[in-house]
């Protein structure tokens, strides 16, 4: 302790962090909903925190934005900071008629365009699923709440613009949306032994066009930020 990419010392972390990819979403979250937040970590701007919600002890930590720095920050949380669970939350856009802005998505699996999992040199293609007692519970919290929620494949890709569109062959394959952390996620949890879930929210549909602001997605979405909560606080 510290890590190259966290200043946190030993035991900062609660044994389940929610990870946004945007680090002031982490900030937002720890200031409208956790109560004695502490802020651990600020190295590279990517800000975590540590708090407790319903009493229960939780931290909040950014990621960054795709697979390599997903990998980066669960991987430390995972091996040297005794992190024994993430949830990633964040924004997606879907590709499937059904689903619309502001719709909750749970992550069951992730397919990938990614090289990440090439790593472990497995003699064939992993597939990276989420932890099912943090899958179900998720649901059952966001249906509690009335939330119109999806259960099923995401694809993390590693291209933001791409000259060849990937929508229709993965709507063909009936993924749901589409974002670029999940993979990594659910590969360090795997190798660690550890529990992973993806909860997003819908901010582009991506059939129709429709998107939401930038500020929209950074603090806006509090359906998907409760859910998670109310998910930590249960376990």
């Amino acid at each position: 302790m510290p890590t190259p990419h966290i200043e946190a010392r030993e035991g900062a972390y609660a044994p389940t962090v929610l990870m946004p990819g945007d680090p002031l979403r982490a900030k937002f979250i720890a200031e409208h909903f956790l109560t004695d937040a502490v802020q651990v970590n600020g190295i590279r701007g990517m800000l975590g925190y540590t708090g407790k919600y319903r009493g229960v002890p939780v931290s909040v930590q950014g990621s960054g934005m795709g697979c390599p720095s997903m990998g980066i920050y669960s991987y430390e949380l995972f091996h040297f900071y005794g992190v024994e669970r993430i949830i990633r939350i964040g924004t997606t856009g879907s590709i499937q008629e059904n689903l619309h802005i502001g719709d909750l998505v749970i992550a069951l699996g992730a397919c990938s365009n990614s090289n990440y999992a090439a790593q472990y040199q497995l003699p064939g293609a992993f597939a990276p699923i989420a932890s099912f007692p943090l899958v179900r519970r998720a649901e059952e919290i966001a249906r509690q709440k009335g939330c119109h929620v999806a259960v099923g494949n995401v694809a993390s890709n590693d291209t933001f613009y791409d000259d060849i569109s990937p929508v229709e062959a993965w709507r063909k394959m009936g993924v749901l949306a589409l974002e670029m952390e999940s993979l990594a996620l659910y590969c360090n949890a795997a190798r660690c032994g550890k529990e992973a879930m993806t909860l997003l929210t819908v901010s582009d549909e991506l059939l129709t066009h429709k998107a939401t602001t930038p500020v929209e997605r950074q603090t806006a979405f509090t359906a998907m930020m409760e859910v998670a909560l109310e998910t930590a606080a249960s376990l």
